[in-house]
């Protein structure tokens, strides 16, 4: 059976590793690649990035935090944000990371998951797919956002559902599938996004935004169908530990990797 993974997840801002509620309210968490460093000590299983205000500001990736973490770290490394073209994963993957993620580009350009998968490979694209849940709507649908320059993104008319299934037959290996109705609240993950998503799709699905107890990581497992879990809060201001993750998780007959 495959083991469920435990992967920390640091958003960067202007060279800082920030946390936030819905991306606003953001509070400091450390340097970028010192925390990276230690998440890989503590035997995190993956590590991912997202320069969270790249694609708003319209400027480039960052190579730099990439190349230092990539020099530091032995676990695979996920990097989003600012990511437009071919050229720019190109960069980024000879930077050191392992996987690239792409969100907004990716709604605006289809396209460039198809032609990133057939230059790289689909196990090294990953499409970052924010949710936000249609009020009142029966059965329950939710809509795909996109990073803007006001908190919480600006809706699309995308299905969430039907685009990450669209993005897997275009080539994506991996799905990020961040809740804006839990992103930072420590209420629990949505499970009915997850568990939608991950029936509708044949690749992995990562669970983030909501984590705030180690039961939460559990349930997304268990009743939401996640294949990993993404959490940052809980890990980066010390309620839990990576060790504390798995134990919690082995006792309760989840498979992970041993510390």
């Amino acid at each position: 059976m495959l083991t469920k993974r435990i992967i920390p997840c640091l958003d960067v801002k202007g060279g800082r590793v920030v946390k936030g509620v819905r991306f606003l309210d953001h509070r400091d968490a450390g340097d970028p690649v010192a925390l990276a460093a230690f998440y890989d000590r503590e035997g995190a299983d993956e590590l991912v990035f997202y320069d969270i205000t790249a694609s708003v500001e319209e400027r480039g990736i960052m190579l730099d935090v990439a190349s230092r973490t990539a020099e530091q770290v032995f676990i695979p490394l996920t990097v989003g944000g600012g990511l437009r073209t071919v050229d720019d994963m190109q960069r980024m993957l000879k930077a050191g990371a392992d996987k690239v993620s792409i969100n907004t580009a990716a709604v605006e350009n289809p396209r460039l998951i198809e032609e990133g998968a057939h230059a790289f490979g689909s196990q090294c694209i990953v499409l970052g797919l924010d949710a936000m849940r249609v009020p009142e709507s029966s059965p329950r649908r939710w809509r795909v956002r996109v990073r803007t320059g006001h908190g919480g993104g600006q809706e699309t008319t995308l299905d969430a559902v039907e685009w990450a299934a669209k993005a897997v037959d275009l080539g994506a290996g991996e799905i990020v599938v961040n809740s804006m109705d839990s992103d930072g609240t420590q209420g629990g993950y949505d499970l009915e996004l997850n568990r939608a998503i991950s029936e509708a799709v044949s690749v992995p699905v990562v669970a983030s935004g909501g984590a705030g107890k180690l039961e939460h990581l559990y349930d997304v497992i268990h009743q939401g169908k996640a294949d990993a879990v993404l959490a940052a809060s809980i890990f980066h201001f010390g309620t839990y530990s990576i060790r504390q993750a798995k134990e919690y998780l082995a006792q309760r007959g989840v498979p992970v990797r041993p510390l």
